[in-house]
């Protein structure tokens, strides 16, 4: 179940959600990826596509902030970024994302009849009654198909993987970190720290 906000954005048990960007720019990446040996003409097209590219998540991370984390006094930035290539019977091995606060992946090429990540909710469970129904909220685990131009943002402790690949789709995802600047914690609570 996912709960839609302005902006189109999907909020996905208040910890995750999707937004799709535009397909003209993920076509040129696309090609961009496909082709290695770009002419000096193109050089230009890469700037302002990637630059665009950059300013557009970091206005998803800073929505996300707004809406769903919600912390004061800082200001979420991207760390670093990589491109994943998944082809038929490839996976990525289950993991999390230490040194980062909220991570994000933007399908750059992906098909939801064989594509998706599955999250984990791997709180200790001291008693744990049998369920009737799953569902996003009681799950202990949760899959999620995308497509080209899904966006998704989601806490960087929060435990997934990507099951192995079906489809003979090559997918292209770009995935990246984040961290703060600005001031954690609170000097009367004898908790704070300024990041720069």
């Amino acid at each position: 179940m996912a709960l839609k906000t302005k902006g189109g954005i999907n909020i996905v048990g208040k910890e995750a959600y999707v937004h799709p960007l535009e397909l003209e720019d993920l076509e040129f990446l696309i090609k961009m990826i496909a082709n290695t040996s770009h002419k000096g003409s193109d050089i230009g097209m890469v700037i302002k596509v990637t630059e665009k590219l950059k300013k557009e998540l970091l206005a998803h991370l800073l929505e996300y902030n707004k809406v769903i984390t919600q912390w004061k006094n800082v200001k979420p930035y991207i760390t670093q970024s990589w491109l994943n290539f998944t082809r038929t019977d490839e996976y990525h091995h289950i993991h999390e994302h230490p040194n980062s606060m909220i991570s994000g992946v933007l399908y750059v090429n992906a098909n939801p009849e064989n594509d998706m990540i599955r999250f984990f909710n791997n709180c200790y469970k001291r008693i744990k009654p049998e369920t009737k129904n799953w569902n996003l909220y009681n799950s202990e685990s949760w899959w999620y198909p995308v497509t080209s131009g899904d966006l998704l943002l989601f806490p960087s402790e929060l435990t997934h993987k990507v099951d192995v690949k079906k489809g003979d789709n090559l997918r292209i995802s770009l995935a990246f970190n984040s961290f703060v600047k600005g001031v954690l914690g609170d000097r009367k609570k004898i908790s704070e720290l300024e990041i720069i």
